[in-house]
């Protein structure tokens, strides 16, 4: 067995064991720190906390059935100038007393490379901001829990002038708009940490966040955990869950890593996307849990305005050993794509029961500069999705979304608000009791998509699947058990693709070349 050190703070370590299994260890492991057995894991991403600070520790890992040993890793943790714990400060943690102002003063204090520690207890708080060069540590059993009443959330403007440029501050799905701070919010921050096994608690519901959710009241709802203009920022082993809107959304953002989270939402919270990462590069997601409302990672890059005005692409972004296990799409990129979507990594992970698998959001209108490219999915699992493979060129958002230059199928001029999709590379991907189409990909007629490269993907369908529709597309039809859809696309090659208990023809290609 080997494994591998991913993220190291000053009391916490985070690893990878190498295999080719999906998300799960085959057999569990045993970790031994210092020879001593700390952790029984089943999966292949763990985490050790309750480090000490600038400590050099052995680690290692067994094979609980096969017995079979890794080598050793010499670790040290990262040492700390100071630990600054909220209670100090007049924090409460009874879920009644709000703490914002105690919390916030312990953050504002905390020297450099310090340590601010949430001890158990549930702490009502309204939106926080972190600075650079901190940790914020949740220890187990501690709760964030978000105050209900926006009139004490402050509002993040759409943009603060700086000169000849505004800075980009509010988001609202690809825009720049009014929007309320989040629970935990970093502003241009630097080598920032937020460990530890505790819990961020939105606590949106129905009668608060989620009434009337496409309202724009006061500003647009916040999020749970906004990262905006951020860089080397770490978020490791905390459960976020009921999240006024997106929960995890980093926004123009550069060397993140969300390590062995899990996020949790109910099924029907309207816009709970898990994990958004918009504009931002050099992304690591890796062994995450996601059950939500929406999508589980949503890669975006801001609707055509921010691609004139600020264009920034996502690029360089790695899935890897996550378990998406319910959500409207598992990995999707778009629909706000305008600025690119380039070179994205997806591997070893499981999709089960959400609406699709890879999705693929676009359509006239996001803009020349909204080129999706270099996308890679291998090893995946895939079970009860309703369509495993969805490219949707003409997909009917905002205001405009139904109206015949979205939805016309005729060759319309290629312009610059004409967006284009480059390679979509899949091997070794297995998908059992699909249900609505097997893959349903419809690029432009005007812009088809440049490449499909299939290798080594099997699709079976469950014979008791009831109609759905592919993808959100005006004038397409409900489908059962479709097999594999394709339309306007340069060059489509399937090798090895198997698809089992269709109701009609197994593939379908048109227009293709």
């Amino acid at each position: 067995m080997n494994f591998n050190s991913v993220a190291t703070t000053s009391t916490s370590a985070s690893f990878e064991i190498e295999n080719n299994e999906c998300f799960y260890l085959e057999n569990k492991a045993d970790v031994y720190l210092n020879n001593k057995k700390v952790l029984t894991s089943e999966k292949n991403v763990f985490t050790l906390n309750n480090l000490k600070p600038n400590t050099e520790y052995n680690i290692f890992i067994e094979d609980t059935i096969t017995k079979s040993k890794s080598p050793v890793i010499s670790l040290k943790t990262k040492s700390e100038s100071s630990v600054i714990n909220i209670l100090d400060f007049g924090a409460v943690g009874n879920g009644k007393h709000v703490n914002t102002p105690f919390i916030q003063a312990a953050i504002n204090v905390c020297p450099a490379f310090g340590r601010v520690v949430v001890p158990k207890g549930t702490f009502l708080t309204g939106p926080l901001f972190l600075k650079s060069h901190m940790t914020l540590e949740l220890e187990k059993g501690a709760v964030l829990l978000g105050i209900k009443e926006r009139e004490s959330y402050p509002i993040l403007k759409a943009n603060i002038p700086m000169g000849n440029n505004d800075f980009y501050l509010g988001s609202w799905e690809g825009n720049e708009a009014d929007s309320f701070a989040s629970i935990i919010t970093a502003i241009g921050a630097e080598n920032v940490n937020i460990i530890g096994e505790g819990t961020i608690d939105g606590n949106a519901d129905f009668d608060t966040w989620w009434f009337k959710a496409k309202e724009k009241r006061i500003a647009w709802r916040p999020r749970t955990l906004f990262i905006n203009a951020c860089k080397n920022v770490l978020v490791e082993g905390v459960t976020v869950k009921n999240s006024p809107s997106w929960t995890i959304h980093p926004l123009m953002s550069n060397h993140l890593n969300f390590i062995n989270l899990d996020i949790q939402n109910p099924f029907d919270a309207p816009n709970t996307d898990a994990l958004d990462p918009e504009s931002c590069k050099d992304v690591l997601i890796l062994g995450d849990t996601f059950s939500v409302g929406d999508d589980c990672i949503a890669i975006k890059s801001g609707k055509i305005d921010i691609s004139v005005k600020n264009p920034v692409a996502s690029e360089n972004i790695t899935i890897r050993n996550c378990n998406m296990h319910s959500g409207h799409g598992a990995v999707v990129l778009g629909s706000e794509m305008s600025s690119g979507i380039k070179s994205i990594f997806i591997e070893k992970c499981i999709f089960n029961e959400t609406d699709r698998g890879l999705r693929v959001k676009t359509r006239r209108g996001r803009g020349s500069k909204g080129i999706i490219d270099n996308i890679h999915m291998k090893n995946i699992k895939m079970d009860k999705v309703l369509t495993p493979f969805a490219i949707n060129s003409f997909y009917f958002c905002d205001d405009d979304g139904k109206t015949e230059y979205v939805w016309s199928k005729e060759k319309l001029p290629v312009d610059d608000r004409t967006p284009y999709i480059g390679s979509i590379n899949v091997e070794n991907v297995t998908c059992t009791n699909a249900k609505v189409c097997a893959a349903f990909m419809y690029g432009l007629p005007e812009q088809k998509i440049g490449k499909v490269h299939m290798k080594n993907v099997s699709v079976s369908f469950d014979e008791s699947a009831e109609e759905g529709f592919a993808d959100m597309m005006s004038f397409l039809e409900p489908m059962k058990r479709n097999g594999m859809y394709f339309n306007n696309i340069k060059e489509l090659v399937l090798e090895d693709v198997i698809v089992e208990k269709a109701l009609n023809e197994e593939i379908t290609q048109i227009n293709i070349g």
